[in-house]
């Protein structure tokens, strides 16, 4: 029963295999390529963010002192 069952699974690639070669790969990198744009981009807006942060903790930090 349970050889039956794993038997008749079916994986992602091989619903890729109807699909031509050339297809697949042109597919896959449209989408690696669009990954790496968001993460790119993801990537800006962190590094804009620990940029305020420095800039923001730093300038208190030298205010404080002033002031103390």
């Amino acid at each position: 029963m349970l050889l039956a069952v794993l038997n008749q699974t079916t994986t992602m690639l091989d619903s890729l295999a109807d699909y031509p070669r050339w297809f697949v790969v042109a597919c896959s990198t449209i989408v690696l390529a669009v990954v790496l744009w968001i993460g790119m981009k993801l990537l800006k807006i962190a590094l804009w963010f620990l940029i305020g942060t420095v800039l923001v903790v730093g300038l208190g930090a030298a205010a404080w002192l002033l002031i103390k």
